[in-house]
């Protein structure tokens, strides 16, 4: 096959033990597009390719597969070369200059070439997405700034100088005509000025919540139906925090929001049950069993008569436009998005107030945080699919925790072994661990005998690999046979232990440390069934959107704060830069002036 041609019969060969290959839509279209670049480039052994099913990918499967392979095997010196090279080549891409600062800038690679995977049961998954070139993008900068130059031949399609957007870069994708964007990242100063926009937006709701939900509640009986039907959607989009929803063509996915909501997508279940069942945003399936008031089920039974079948507008009369514009006249910049974050926040908000324990240990309070976080990612529906290892993962965690039982068995096996006379004073700790049985503890110690041999010989080929970096000489292939030979007495004497209920305790460890190191390990055990529940709970749910994108941070922050958490056991770092990105940006500005942190410089009984 010619380059072009190869390379997308490569795309498809690379994920061909994924679900995608296995797709019908995925290989309809990767198949139909892949004709159209064959006819341009066509085999150069004359053959002409009309079937998908006599097609083999598995050799172009197997070549991927190896170059991971040769790039997993490559030597700690060689990933780290490889790493800093990258990092260097990429530098210059990673920052910007605006009023005179340097700022981080977000995700600046181009979108590679590739086959479109979309969400769910999304109608073009599989089609060719065009490489991109210069001529493609638009750049927006400074009017006096210097134009820089592609990092490959061409020319920029446009260059403009609008100072009313944040974006710097911008491109139109070619699979679903959308414009794709280079803004600047997390951390930046115009990031968090439009955050803290977005949530003090929200929390001007309240100031207006109570007259709108007194209106759309005597709109309900309204004789007018266009008004009856708004009112009717302001409840959906109040109550079950619903997006507004925009009309579709024919060739996108058929993704609908409460505006677009079809006579299929709710049914009726007398006396007052409506159950949602249509495909949200990313093609993510809503299915909701709600009781309703009576009146909200009689004007759903109103909206679905007069002739109406599937495929008709439940709600023909109303319009997001419209809405949105109704939703203004109360609160300038009120939008169905505002109220849905307004919604998940003071939910939010609510739930760790009511449920987070005072007296209680910082597992116990996280577990409260991540409770009242996932009740409001499944208010707004943020959902992903089960792992497919969630269950193995779970079998492998449930491991770890028999393991550290086992410790804890050892520890005890060592107290009494220091001193018999300790059992009369700690009765409890003669109780025998649950889950534990001799296959386990045979089974635990063979797997972690055979896990510290495989360490000790990684670690004697990366310190060999440093020592040649330095030009030292390597160490001898005897010093490992010695690590691996103490390890195995080590594991030998522990197989003698089994079922003697006494261990050898290490030099120097009294029974006053063993006692504390049992201590410690029981708040550990404690922490991992609390991971573990946490896990299970929330494998069908999205924490991070919610978190990110919906919840107000200094929600989390005065709540750290009056509970005594730290707040890096709930943002990641890069959530932390975003908000309080004036903390980075105060060492830069020349005057050094120090702007208050947005989010994280709040009291403790700041509220929402």
């Amino acid at each position: 096959l010619p380059p072009d041609s190869e390379e997308l019969a490569g795309w498809f060969g690379a994920l061909l033990e994924t679900e995608h290959a296995s797709d019908e839509v995925f290989q309809k279209n990767f198949f139909s597009d892949w004709q159209v670049v064959l006819k341009k480039h066509p085999p150069r052994n004359g053959i002409n390719i009309t079937d998908f099913e006599k097609c083999d990918f598995r050799p172009m499967f197997e070549y991927f597969e190896a170059e991971k392979a040769k790039k997993k095997a490559m030597t700690a010196a060689d990933k780290k070369a490889a790493k800093e090279a990258k990092t260097k080549d990429e530098e210059k891409y990673t920052t910007c200059t605006m009023d005179g600062r340097s700022e981080k800038v977000g995700n600046f690679r181009i979108e590679p070439p590739g086959l479109f995977r979309g969400r769910g049961k999304h109608p073009k998954k599989g089609k060719h997405k065009y490489r991109l070139r210069p001529e493609d993008i638009t750049i927006n900068i400074g009017q006096n700034a210097p134009i820089p130059v592609p990092n490959i031949p061409g020319k920029w399609g446009k260059v403009q100088h609008d100072q009313t957007v944040t974006w710097l870069a911008s491109w139109k994708e070619n699979i679903n005509g959308n414009f794709k964007y280079v803004f600047l990242a997390a951390g930046s100063s115009l990031k968090g000025q439009s955050d803290m926009q977005k949530f003090e937006k929200a929390r001007e709701l309240k100031n207006h919540v109570d007259r709108i939900r007194e209106d759309y509640t005597r709109d309900l009986k309204n004789k007018t139906s266009a008004d009856r039907q708004r009112a009717t959607a302001m409840y959906f989009i109040d109550r079950l925090a619903l997006r507004a929803g925009n009309e579709k063509g024919e060739d996108e996915a058929d993704t609908v929001g409460c505006c677009s909501l079809r006579y299929e997508h709710i049914m009726l279940e007398p006396p007052n049950k409506l159950i949602f069942d249509f495909l949200g945003k990313d093609s993510i399936r809503y299915y909701n069993v709600v009781e309703v008031e009576p009146q909200i089920f009689k004007n759903i039974r109103i909206f679905k008569g007069d002739g109406k079948g599937e495929g008709d507008a439940l709600f023909d009369r109303v319009s997001t436009g419209g809405l949105n514009k109704h939703l203004n006249s109360y609160m300038k910049g009120l939008s169905a998005k505002v109220f849905r974050t307004y919604n998940a926040s003071i939910t939010f908000q609510k739930q760790l107030d009511e449920n987070t324990p005072e007296d209680a240990d910082i597992t116990q309070k996280l577990a409260a945080y991540n409770r009242a976080n996932r009740m409001v990612a499944i208010l707004c529906n943020h959902q992903k699919s089960v792992s497919k290892n969630h269950d193995a993962s779970m079998g492998k965690l449930s491991d770890q925790l028999k393991g550290l039982k086992y410790n804890r068995m050892k520890l005890r096996h060592q107290l009494f072994t220091l001193d018999k006379k300790l059992k009369k004073k700690h009765p409890d700790l003669t109780e025998l661990e649950s889950d534990l049985d001799d296959e386990f503890i045979e089974r635990w110690e063979d797997a972690k005998r055979e896990e510290e041999i495989a360490k000790a010989r990684k670690k004697f080929e990366k310190d060999n690999e440093k020592r040649v970096e330095k030009g030292e000489k390597e160490e001898k292939e005897s010093a490992l046979d010695d690590k691996i030979a103490d390890i195995e007495a080590e594991y030998d004497r522990l197989k003698e232990e089994r079922g003697t209920d006494e261990a050898a305790a290490p030099k120097g460890r009294t029974p006053d440390k063993t006692l504390d190191a049992i201590t410690k390990l029981d708040e550990k055990i404690k922490m991992f069934k609390f991971k573990m529940q946490d896990k299970e709970e929330g494998k069908e749910v999205a924490l991070g959107t919610s978190k990110i994108n919906y919840l107000d941070p200094r929600i989390t922050a005065a709540w750290c704060k009056k509970h005594n958490v730290p707040i890096e056991k709930i943002f990641a770092k890069t959530l932390l830069n975003k908000c309080k990105p004036s903390c980075t940006l105060a060492r830069i500005i020349a005057d050094a002036h120090q702007i208050v942190p947005w989010a994280m410089e709040i009291d403790e009984d700041w509220k929402f």
